[in-house]
């Protein structure tokens, strides 16, 4: 449900009462991961999907069931051979999806508006509910928050309170959603309960080195894809608020001394807009030792050549330059700033979920995928 926590934020504060529904598990080439969410409030209002289209009917009246009755349901989706019109998806996957009613009056509506309001003011958070166990742990709920802090809880078990909220602690550190297993008692002996984990952490970062009309491109698709995006140059004539509006933030600063300065993490991406040896080179060489999700270099292969002799020059090894991608982007054919951006923003996408870039037409490989890869030669996680 975090996944739509700015209006479930609003319809909460409104005092409305609605219905999430939550992906909670996939197999398969299912459309949506889990986390995604859709919600049905008391005048019919939708927000959300969980399914791309495929079972969102079938879901929608599941919601307004759970609004009625006031108890969870988790219902699985999947497609029949058998039954070609039954409810289920297309795709040929399954996907598992936990439908909780949030009424004024239900005891866990506090914790989850809690939690609504941390995601939506861009907090760390997770989010902990029980799927599957006893029907009086159903629709209970744990918020963890960045700083340990925490509330809710299941009733009178303060030994599985104690184990969720460690484990929940474990998956917000990661960026993950998704379910795990634990014993009632709160140990890994005992009835085993099912737990979904929704983690909801502040968005990834971009840095944009060099205010050229290109990063005034990347940073609108930047924006489009979720990034928390920073434009850095050198020359305050050119790094403007005025240039890039839609940037969060525009700093005048030398390249290198910015990022020497700044925090970044694991999915934060860099690219390097300037092709100038004077601003490239000290900057590739600290950004290719860093932990993070991807780099990327503008210029032409001869640049790029006489860029990767300097690096070399300056003590940077063999694998730490595998991790530089440049050329930056993939092979559009890409002329305009806004083709530009659109080749970048695609290699930043595939290098994030493991994609090769490559037509899916005649491919035989998942649509869909799983394994997140390190950057190349570096140990760093792309999350």
């Amino acid at each position: 449900m975090l996944d739509i926590a700015a209006e479930l934020h609003r319809w909460a504060a409104q005092g409305r009462e609605f219905a999430v529904a939550t992906v909670v598990a996939v197999g398969g080439s299912a459309p949506r991961r889990p986390g995604a969410a859709l919600a049905v409030d008391t005048e019919g209002t939708v927000i959300g999907s969980v399914s791309g289209g495929c079972v969102e009917g079938a879901v929608y009246d599941l919601c307004t069931q759970a609004l009625q009755d006031g108890d969870p349901v988790l219902q699985r989706f999947g497609y029949s051979d058998e039954d070609a019109f039954a409810v289920g998806l297309t795709c040929g996957g399954v996907i598992d999806i936990l439908v909780t009613p949030v009424r004024s009056g239900d005891p866990a509506r506090p914790v989850l508006t809690a939690a609504l309001s941390a995601a939506a003011r861009g907090e760390a958070a997770a989010l902990a509910r029980i799927v599957s166990g006893p029907a009086d742990l159903l629709g209970r709920a744990v918020l963890v928050r960045g700083d340990g802090s925490y509330e809710g809880g299941f009733g009178d078990r303060p030994a599985l309170d104690r184990t969720v909220r460690g484990e929940a602690a474990a998956f917000l550190a990661a960026g993950r959603t998704g379910t795990l297993e634990v014993g009632e008692g709160g140990s890994r002996c005992g009835q085993p309960l099912t737990v979904l984990v929704e983690s909801s952490v502040p968005p990834p970062r971009m840095i944009v080195f060099g205010a050229i009309d290109f990063a005034s491109a990347l940073v609108r698709v930047g924006t489009f894809l979720g990034y928390r995006v920073t434009v850095c140059d050198a020359r305050p004539v050119f790094a403007t608020p005025a240039r890039f509006p839609e940037a969060d933030e525009v700093v005048v600063e030398w390249p290198h001394r910015y990022l020497e300065g700044t925090e970044v993490d694991a999915r934060t991406v860099l690219c390097v807009l300037t092709h100038d040896a004077k601003f490239d080179v000290p900057l590739l060489k600290r950004a290719l030792r860093l932990p993070v999700a991807y780099v990327g270099a503008m210029g032409s292969r001869r640049t790029h050549l006489d860029r990767t002799a300097r690096l070399r020059e300056e003590g940077v090894t063999e694998r730490e330059l595998a991790g530089l991608r440049s050329p930056i982007g993939l092979d559009l054919g890409a002329r305009t700033p806004e083709e530009t951006a659109l080749s970048i923003a695609a290699e930043i996408v595939a290098a994030r979920h493991g994609g090769s870039g490559a037509p899916l037409r005649g491919a035989h490989t998942p649509i869909h995928h799983d394994a997140v890869p390190a950057r190349a030669g570096r140990a760093g996680v792309v999350a």
